[in-house]
């Protein structure tokens, strides 16, 4: 039996499309295939096809009879060699935010920590969070540049501010102005009713 099992894999060849088990003699005929066009996702404890993401399966099991979305005939021929085979959480977040930012080495990180302020990465997560909320990060940068402006912050063309200093008073302002902002709407929401 375990002979007979190795000749039949040698003279076989397993489909490569995604979610197709069949084998097949090398060279044909080639049988239909019932597949998926996109690579599985496994996050966390769920399983799903890329292509399919609404039929979602937590065991093996019930993951492998999740139907396939296309069909056509069975192939030993690999449309693009550098797709991934798979993909995990990081490519979904890059899917729905776009790239992600590099991660940077534990020495990098410090030396930026180090050497900017400690108001940068608030202002950069804000940023972050009100692109994610439709404000666009060019009108974030106008009115930070704005409000450091105001704050006396030169950019650097003489003064005695540091840029962390010009930082700090921009964080703090805009704050203000955010809260004075909130405050305004909050008032409005009680008039209107």
């Amino acid at each position: 039996i375990i002979d007979r099992k190795k000749e039949e894999m040698a003279n076989t060849v397993a489909c490569v499309r995604f979610g197709c088990k069949t084998r097949f003699p090398k060279g044909g005929p080639y049988p239909a295939c019932c597949y998926h066009k996109a690579p599985p996702v496994f996050h966390e404890t769920a399983k799903f096809w890329s292509c399919c993401p609404n039929k979602k399966a937590y065991d093996w099991e019930d993951f492998q009879l999740i139907k396939g979305c296309m069909t056509g005939r069975c192939t030993d021929v690999k449309d693009n060699d550098e797709e991934k085979q798979f993909l995990g959480g990081c490519d979904l977040r890059d899917a729905l935010h776009g790239e992600s930012e590099p991660l940077k080495s534990i020495d990098d990180f410090n030396k930026a920590q180090a050497d900017g302020s400690d108001a940068a990465p608030v202002l950069q997560r804000l940023r972050g969070v009100m692109k994610e909320i439709g404000v666009e990060n060019e009108l974030f940068d106008q009115v930070l540049d704005g409000i450091r402006n105001e704050a006396g912050g030169s950019g650097g063309c003489g003064g005695d501010s540091t840029e962390e200093d010009e930082l700090a008073a921009a964080t703090s302002e805009l704050g203000k102005k955010l809260k004075a902002a909130m405050k305004k709407i909050a008032v409005d929401q009680l008039r209107i009713k």
